[in-house]
């Protein structure tokens, strides 16, 4: 899953203005030195960017609470905190967001759960790389949709990685071997998309 997290960075106006891909969630601290959270919150609502935001603040009374559910945020988590939970809640919004209230993610008979990391094919389980389980966790966390080649290798390698490079092909073919040939469909031009086999879009 791909986070933005924005907290007392002093290039904030900057990130915002130059952001175009839509994040899987962020992490939006309110107590920003330049501008308030609360502000780039409802900036952000106001342009309809539709991502899961969670608020991160020292403030713990419940009208800041409030304030910060009524200007768009999805869920609210004050310091100090544990990592676990912070990841646990994101793991969460980004569920709901994509249509799934379970850890579980499926789509035929492949199963995929965010708690364990257990991939599993009819029952039986799987094992995959980690770039091949961050590739497929993405795709399923976008199920129905085109999700482009330079989306996956921005999910999962970092920015100075080769976009040149063949290596998704190369995962989604190993994930085939795996999964099915059918798990996986290429759009040509535009990237991959997975969906339940009975669904829309498969050929």
């Amino acid at each position: 899953m791909r986070i933005l997290i924005v907290e007392d960075e002093p290039t904030l106006g900057k990130q915002l203005k130059n952001t175009t891909e839509e994040y899987d969630a962020v992490v939006l601290d309110l107590g920003l030195p330049e501008i308030d959270g609360l502000t780039v919150l409802g900036m952000w609502r106001k342009e309809g960017r539709k991502f899961p935001v969670l608020v991160l603040t020292a403030r713990d009374s419940w009208s800041d609470k409030v304030a910060g559910l009524d200007a768009g945020a999805d869920d609210y988590l004050a310091k100090p905190f544990q990592t676990e939970e912070l990841i646990a809640r994101l793991r969460a919004l980004i569920r709901r967001a994509s249509g799934n209230s379970s850890s579980e993610l499926t789509a035929g008979d492949v199963r995929l759960d965010t708690r364990s990391g257990r991939v599993t094919l009819n029952g039986e389980p799987v094992k995959l790389t980690a770039q091949e389980y961050k590739l497929l966790s993405y795709l399923l966390h976008h199920k129905g949709k085109v999700v482009s080649r330079t989306e996956l290798i921005e999910h999962i390698y970092d920015q100075d990685f080769d976009r040149d490079s063949n290596t998704i092909e190369v995962f989604v073919t190993r994930i085939r071997k795996k999964l099915g040939p059918d798990v996986i469909t290429t759009i040509r031009g535009l990237g991959y998309s997975l969906d339940d086999p009975a669904g829309p879009g498969r050929g």
